[in-house]
């Protein structure tokens, strides 16, 4: 089996918005929370406030770990082409709040684009079940 450790931010604004980062794959694309997965060695914290940089342009604090999330995506559900084991997934979520930067698309990574959603608006949007784990955490899934 492959493990794969990644972090993640929610990020919300004063107008009931969450920030989401549009993730892309060649079998496909969704929207999903801003992060990704660890670098060896790095801390988890770290690697949330690198990640929606590199994908948002914003520079965050983290202001709580609100939860870890583990799920085995079997073989047969891979996006990968040529896996040959399932996935084991352990997706750290943070809430977090901006405290620099300015709105930008990632180039060259797994995203190509980021944007603000009201929270209402969320369930229409083509986007990966990362996004109402972190929701449901933070509390604001009812919304």
């Amino acid at each position: 089996m492959d493990i794969r450790v990644a972090a993640y931010a929610i990020i919300t604004d004063d107008n009931n918005r969450v920030l989401l980062a549009h993730w892309r794959h060649d079998r496909g694309a969704a929207w999903t929370l801003p992060g990704g997965g660890l670098e060896p060695g790095e801390d988890p914290a770290d690697a949330a406030r690198r990640e929606v940089w590199e994908e948002t342009g914003y520079e965050v604090v983290l202001d709580e770990l609100l939860g870890v999330d583990s799920r085995v995506i079997p073989l047969e559900q891979r996006l990968s082409e040529g896996k040959k084991v399932p996935l084991h997934t352990l997706r750290i979520i943070y809430r977090a709040h901006i405290v620099g930067g300015e709105l930008r698309f990632e180039t060259g990574g797994s995203t190509d684009k980021a944007a603000w959603f009201p929270l209402d608006e969320v369930a229409d949007l083509q986007q990966v079940n990362l996004v109402w784990t972190g929701l449901a955490l933070a509390g604001l899934s009812s919304v």
